[in-house]
């Protein structure tokens, strides 16, 4: 789950690192009240869940309300890598003397927690890290240990900064890193870190809990009306969709589908337990989807039940106004009745996965030459 900036910061403070305090609003009317209370200069800030939003425009300052209406109305038009901007941050303009960056993220390829660290904040982090990586600096923490503050003032002094702001910013790693544990984070991050004249303050927030730890933070999902996805759709350039209950099924569903030839159109991993509901979902997402020749449903029930399956699959063909060919490997969990619904209602199914593969890359070349004939 990814937070806004404006519900980053609230959990920030929360936890003792200093923001500046904002206001939400979502009309251009509203950002020029606020200008008017404000009574300073402001920073207006589209609040979108991607990056690189300040390249794209999404970050404008207002001298006064007038301006304010202004740049509001125009950010809230705006579009930043597709995510309509629909509300924005407004904080007080502030005297930024410094930038730092901090980060606390997952480190998969060490299987632990890595925090990064620079002098050198701001927009142009990413171009840091090609041109000169070794400004960053990098401190895998052990997570069976408790991570100390006195480590935490060491990647301070790392950075290089003065000594007047080693146990600051120590303190703001040390207190980062407990937010990046408390809350089961993927990633949280500082950048920039302003030294301003209030102190040293999060300028910017970013925040991500792993999905599999939402249950126990039910009240951020409550308070960010987030709700967790029923499948991961990713499309691909290919005209085969593949479809898997679990990860490392539906890529080893698309290997196969590379292996016999074809090219996978889509990856849609449905998930453990997945329901007859979610199943007709998943599908129709497929099904809608242009380039798609051929289905190739990898499924191998354990707490996915195999009539539940075949169910949501024979609903979900039975709904589409685009017919489309479907080849489904199932096994497992009540595969007998999955495979019977399957066959009364004439949808092939296999077994084997490389021979329901290797069926639905045969499929979908018929269809391509038959289309190339008909031209």
């Amino acid at each position: 789950m990814k937070f806004f900036e404006h519900s980053a910061k609230r959990i920030f403070r929360k936890e003792g690192i200093k923001t500046l305090q904002g206001v939400v609003v979502y009309s251009p009317e509203e950002a020029m009240q606020a200008s008017s209370e404000f009574g300073k200069p402001i920073v207006l800030k589209s609040q979108v869940l991607t990056g690189g939003r300040g390249k794209a425009g999404g970050i404008k300052f207002a001298e006064n309300p007038g301006e304010a209406f202004e740049v509001a109305d125009t950010l809230l038009n705006l579009e930043i890598k597709g995510e309509k901007v629909k509300h924005l941050l407004i904080e007080e303009k502030a005297d930024i003397q410094r930038e730092f960056f901090i980060s606390v993220s997952n480190d998969r390829a060490n299987k632990r927690p890595i925090i990064m660290a620079s002098a050198e904040g701001g927009m142009e982090i990413e171009e840091l890290a090609k041109t000169s990586p070794e400004k960053i600096i990098r401190y895998h923490v052990n997570p069976l240990k408790e991570f100390f503050p006195y480590e935490a003032r060491e990647i301070a002094r790392k950075m290089g900064v003065g000594s007047d702001l080693i146990s600051p910013i120590g303190d703001i790693i040390w207190k980062l890193y407990n937010i990046y544990d408390k809350y089961d984070c993927e990633v949280a991050e500082i950048n920039p870190l302003a030294l301003t004249d209030q102190g040293l303050i999060a300028a910017d927030a970013k925040l991500e809990i792993e999905n599999d730890a939402l249950f126990r933070h039910k009240d951020e999902m409550e308070r960010n009306n987030f709700k967790k996805k029923d499948f991961a759709f990713v499309k691909l350039p290919g005209d085969i969709a593949v479809i898997g209950n679990g990860a490392g099924l539906t890529l080893t569903g698309m290997d196969m589908i590379t292996l016999y030839g074809g090219k996978p159109a889509t990856f849609l991993d449905i998930g453990g337990g997945a329901s007859e509901e979610s199943i007709k979902m998943a599908l129709d997402l497929v099904l809608n989807y242009s380039p798609v020749k051929v289905v190739f449903m990898n499924v191998l029930g354990g707490i996915t039940r195999a009539d539940d399956v075949a169910k949501g699959v024979i609903a979900a063909l039975e709904s589409s106004k685009r017919k489309v060919h479907m080849v489904i490997r199932l096994t497992g969990t009540n595969e007998e009745e999955g495979q019977r619904l399957l066959e009364e209602a004439g949808i092939p199914f296999e077994i084997s996965m490389e021979e329901a593969a290797k069926k639905a890359v045969e499929l979908c070349e018929e269809l391509k030459a038959q289309e190339a004939s008909e031209e």
